[in-house]
């Protein structure tokens, strides 16, 4: 007998992922603001952690490299959210059928545009 009932809609994490990926390409600019931004305040909150001037400098480019790759991969949270907004309201506007397929035309678009963007520089 179960007691909760959890119905998992794989078109709605698969729709939000897809715009995740489509966001985190699109807005290159800002991902790279959350990614510095994430750096320096897990930087900045990890100094009071040690109370040896030392210590602390001792470990600097260990602790460094670590905050970097944590920045990067937290860094994907608010693209996630905005891609499950975004799927949320492709799925009002034209219905969970399309959210897929809406999704990857995203995410093909995204991807030629930073391509773009990149080849630019």
């Amino acid at each position: 007998m179960w007691f909760f009932h959890w119905e998992i809609n794989i078109a709605i994490i698969t729709g939000s992922f897809l715009w995740c990926l489509a966001l985190y390409l699109g807005f290159a600019q800002l991902r790279e603001m959350v990614i510095d931004g994430l750096y320096r305040w897990f930087n900045f909150a990890e100094r009071f952690l040690y109370t040896s001037e030392a210590e602390f400098e001792r470990t600097r480019k260990g602790r460094e490299s670590q905050n970097a790759f944590l920045a990067s991969l937290m860094s994907v949270i608010p693209f996630l959210i905005l891609g499950l907004l975004c799927n949320w309201l492709v799925e009002i506007g034209l219905g969970q059928n399309w959210s897929i397929s809406v999704g990857i035309l995203a995410v093909i678009c995204c991807a030629v545009y930073d391509l773009g963007r990149r080849d630019s520089n």
